[in-house]
C-alpha cells in the first residue's frame, strides 16, 4: 500500500470521525441595554448620532451606541480633571488599591456574563473569552492593586507622582483585556482616565462601567466615550489631556504621533506586528505544531502579536507542514458561543474583505494556498483557516499584517538565516522560538528585534510581564512594573 499524499491525510483521519454535538452557551441570562450613550462622571448619559453595533457571527444588531463629538469629549475630560484634582490624586495608594481590588473581584464575580458578551460583540470563541480574556482582565486589576501603595519602593530614589488625565483608545480584537491593560496601571498610579473603545466592540466597556458603579469608584475617575475615529481624534487633540495611550494600527498610530508632536503630552503606542514563529529541526515538532496553531488561529488571527510568519528549518519543513495540515483539519469553525468552536467570526465585514484581498494577492504573487475543508455558517463573517507555502520574503503576505487566520510559511537553513528573515520586517512586536537546545534559544532570542520572544510556547500573557514592540510596532510597555512608567512623573 502506498502512503497517502499529505493533502489527503486530514480527510482520511478526520473525514467522518470528529462529529461534535452543538454545545452552545446560552446567552439568556445576560443583560444589557439596547442603546448606550456614554459613561461620564459616574453616570450613563445620553448621546447623539447613534449607530448600530452588530454581532459578527449573525450579522444582527446587538445594540446602538452614540458618537462622541468634541463637546462630549470635553465634558468627559473635564469630569476626569475634576476627579483628579479633587479626589483621586489625594487618595493614598492603599485606598486606590482597594478600589482596583474591588473592580477585579467584581469582574471575577461577573465572569460568565462578560465572557458571553465579549463573544457576542467580538466574534471570538467562548472558550477563549471564558478561559483567557476575562481571567486576564481581572488579573490585571488585581496585579496593579498590589502596586498602588508601593510606588516609592518600585522606583527607589524617585518621588513618583501621577501625570493627570490619560486619554486611552483601545482596539476591537481584545476589548476587555485592552481595557484592563490601559485602566489598571493608570488608576494605580493616581491618574484619571477618558477611555474610548472601538466602534465595533463597545458592549463590554459599557458593562465594565456598570461594574465601576458597583465598585463605588469616585465619579469622574473613569469616563468612557463611544464613537469611531473622529471621537478618538477629538480626545487626542484635547488640550487638557496629559497622556495618550493607543493600541491599534500602525497607520493610525503615526497620525496620533504627528498630532501631538510639539505638545507636552506623553504617548505610548502598541501597533501592528508580523511575528515570526521559528521552528528548528531539533524542536519537539508535535508540540511546535500546537504552538503554530495557537500562534496564528487564536482569536481568528486578529492578534497584533500573532505568529503570522512561520520560519521552518528546511530539513523538517515538509514534515511540519504535513503535521500542521492534519492538525488544522480538526479545527472547528463556527458559532462563537458553541464551546466546541476553535475559530470564531471575523470582527467585521470590512476586516473579512481585507483578509480576502490579501489572500488573493498572495495567490497572484505565486504563493501556494491551502485552506481547511470546513463548512462555514451561512451567515456571519467567517474565514477558513489558511496557510501559504512557497512564500518569498518579497511577497506582500510575508510583509503586510493580514490580521486574520492566514499563515505564511518560509524556510531557512541556519540560525543566522532565521534571524535575518525574522528581522526583515517593518515590525518588531513578537516572535517565537522552538528548540530543545536552551543555548540556541537564548542566543537567537537575543538577536531578534522583537519586544516579546516566547520560547517553546506562544501567546502566553501574564500581568507581571511587560508587553510592547520596536520599530513600527510602537514604543512603551504595558504590563509589569514597566507598565507604570508611562503614567508617572519620576
Amino acid at each position: 500500500m502506498t502512503n497517502p499524499a499529505p493533502d489527503s491525510i486530514p480527510a482520511l483521519l478526520f473525514g467522518d470521525l470528529w462529529q461534535y454535538a452543538p454545545a452552545p452557551e446560552k446567552p439568556d441570562f445576560v443583560k444589557f441595554e439596547k442603546r448606550y450613550g456614554h459613561f461620564i462622571n459616574g453616570k450613563f448619559v445620553e448621546g447623539e448620532n447613534y449607530f448600530a453595533s452588530i454581532n459578527p457571527a449573525t450579522e444582527e444588531t446587538l445594540l446602538e451606541v452614540a458618537t462622541a463629538d468634541e463637546k462630549m469629549v470635553d465634558q468627559a475630560v473635564q469630569a476626569a480633571r475634576q476627579a483628579y484634582e479633587k479626589v483621586w490624586r489625594k487618595l493614598s495608594g492603599t485606598e486606590r488599591g482597594k478600589y482596583l481590588y474591588r473592580i477585579g473581584r467584581l469582574i471575577q464575580e461577573n465572569a460568565m456574563e462578560l465572557a458571553i458578551l465579549e463573544s457576542m460583540d467580538n466574534g471570538k470563541p467562548i472558550k477563549e473569552t471564558r478561559d483567557i480574556d476575562v481571567p486576564l482582565c481581572a488579573a490585571h486589576f488585581l496585579y496593579y492593586a498590589g502596586w498602588a501603595d508601593k510606588l516609592s519602593y518600585a522606583f527607589p530614589g524617585a518621588n513618583p507622582s501621577p501625570i493627570g488625565v490619560a486619554g486611552q483608545i483601545i482596539p476591537w480584537n481584545f476589548p476587555l483585556l485592552m481595557l484592563a491593560w490601559k485602566l489598571a496601571p493608570a488608576l494605580a498610579a493616581g491618574n484619571t482616565v477618558v477611555l474610548k473603545p472601538a466602534e465595533t466592540t463597545p458592549l463590554t466597556a459599557m458593562k465594565i462601567a456598570e461594574i465601576l458603579q458597583k465598585a463605588e469608584l469616585p465619579a469622574g475617575v473613569v469616563n468612557i466615550i463611544n464613537g469611531a475615529g473622529a471621537s478618538g481624534a477629538a480626545l487626542v487633540r484635547h488640550p487638557d489631556v496629559n497622556k495618550i495611550a493607543f493600541t491599534g494600527s500602525t497607520e493610525v498610530g503615526k497620525i496620533i504621533q504627528r498630532n501631538i508632536a510639539g505638545t507636552p503630552k506623553r504617548l505610548t503606542l502598541e501597533l501592528g506586528g508580523k511575528g515570526a514563529n521559528i521552528i528548528f529541526e531539533d524542536a519537539a515538532l508535535d508540540q511546535a505544531v500546537e504552538g503554530i496553531v495557537n500562534g496564528i488561529f487564536f482569536n481568528q488571527g486578529q492578534v497584533c502579536c500573532a505568529g503570522s510568519r512561520l520560519l521552518v528549518q528546511e530539513s523538517v519543513a515538509e514534515q511540519v507542514v504535513a503535521k500542521l495540515k492534519v492538525r488544522m483539519a480538526s479545527l472547528r469553525v463556527g458559532d462563537p458561543l458553541d464551546k466546541n468552536t476553535d475559530v470564531g467570526a471575523i470582527n467585521s465585514r470590512q476586516q473579512m474583505e481585507k483578509i480576502g484581498g490579501l489572500v488573493a494577492q498572495g495567490e497572484r504573487e505565486g504563493a501556494h494556498l491551502w485552506q481547511c475543508d470546513c463548512q462555514l455558517p451561512a451567515h456571519g463573517f467567517f474565514f477558513r483557516p489558511s496557510i501559504f507555502t512557497e512564500v518569498a520574503m518579497s511577497h506582500t503576505i510575508a510583509q503586510e499584517e493580514i490580521f486574520g487566520p492566514v499563515l505564511s510559511i518560509l524556510t531557512f537553513r541556519t540560525p543566522a538565516e532565521a534571524v535575518e528573515k525574522a528581522n526583515n520586517t517593518q515590525y518588531g512586536l513578537s516572535a517565537g522560538i522552538w528548540s530543545d537546545k536552551g543555548s540556541k534559544l537564548f542566543k537567537v532570542a537575543g538577536a531578534l528585534r522583537a519586544g516579546v520572544v516566547w520560547g517553546n510556547t506562544y501567546n502566553k500573557f501574564d500581568p507581571a510581564s511587560p508587553f510592547g514592540g520596536y520599530k513600527e510596532s510602537g514604543f512603551g510597555r504595558e504590563g509589569g512594573l514597566q507598565g507604570l512608567y508611562p503614567y508617572l512623573k519620576l
